[in-house]
């Protein structure tokens, strides 16, 4: 009688197992739509990207990869998303990593510090083009304050060597925020007791920092670096709405030469270019994973 006792309380429920048909019928739903917008779609671009074009849908192998990496809009559009990128990504995890740190220390007024750095959060994106271009314009409130404090000469921000600078400064404004609340979570997991016995044995804030802290912020760092490198590849909203289809030539992004590819109808060499663009990410990413496993796996374990 017992035994069935404990077999029937270590069943699980009929609402909570995941191997009942009702289970598998739940996961029907979404994974038809996953299929439909995401899968389907995606094998869709693989084969257009071997097609010469979609109507004749001749195999042509490699030939629309070999026009593109010979084509100078796609590898100017590709060296300027990588800059992009390689700047701001490391810009963001390192800035909201101090901030958090900052934040999480004995200062004043840390309820308002954090209020000030969500605030972009909340601001439409049309509205930051807006203050970014009253900003950054010829005659705009930048030149208006450097002419009359320090006497220089004007600079058109978005049409000079210096716009990558102006965008930048753009995504680390609309990401510091929420990069930084998710760090100020991951501070607040780390055993405290395990810094205290630290400090007592003599070990300075570097040495706390380098081999406590940063080996359990490990899976925050992943986490914030792949979230900073996905915003970075959609910070084409707000680079299109301040310069158009056409920018200066350092702003012309992936996503301006895919966008104007999608226009011309040029189908095989969009969806070449999508690929080139996915096996980048997925070669990042699979990087990160392994530094991070290598890095911090032993504190997840």
């Amino acid at each position: 009688m017992e035994k069935k006792i404990k077999e029937k309380k270590l069943r699980p429920s009929k609402l909570t197992d995941t191997n009942t048909v009702f289970a598998k019928l739940s996961l029907l739903p979404s994974f038809l739509g996953v299929s439909v917008f995401f899968i389907i779609p995606f094998i869709i671009i693989i084969w257009y990207s071997f097609l010469d074009n979609p109507i004749n849908k001749e195999f042509v192998f490699f030939k629309n990869y070999e026009i593109l990496f010979k084509n100078n809009a796609f590898l100017t559009a590709a060296k300027n998303t990588l800059l992009l990128s390689a700047v701001a990504v490391p810009l963001a995890v390192v800035l909201s990593l101090g901030l958090a740190s900052l934040l999480d220390s004995k200062i004043p007024c840390k309820s308002l510090f954090r209020t000030f750095f969500l605030c972009p959060m909340m601001v439409p994106v049309a509205s930051v083009v807006l203050i970014w271009q009253v900003v950054f314009h010829y005659h705009g409130t930048l030149n208006a304050v450097l002419g009359e404090w320090f006497g220089a000469a004007p600079v058109d921000w978005m049409k000079s060597s210096k716009c990558m600078i102006v965008v930048v400064l753009l995504f680390l404004w609309k990401n510091l925020g929420y990069n930084m609340i998710l760090f100020l979570a991951a501070l607040n997991n780390i055993p405290k007791d395990l810094l205290e016995v630290a400090e007592l044995e003599g070990a300075g804030r570097l040495y706390r920092l380098l081999h406590i802290k940063l080996r359990y912020l490990s899976p925050t760092i992943l986490f914030v670096t792949i979230l900073s490198l996905i915003n970075s590849f959609k910070l084409f909203r707000e680079v299109y709405l301040l310069t158009g289809d056409y920018p200066f030539e350092d702003l012309y992004l992936l996503q301006h030469f895919m966008n104007n590819t999608f226009r011309s109808l040029d189908y095989q060499k969009l969806s070449a270019a999508a690929m080139i663009m996915s096996l980048v990410m997925v070669l990042i990413i699979g990087i990160m994973f392994i530094a991070e496993n290598k890095f911090g796996g032993d504190v997840e374990e």
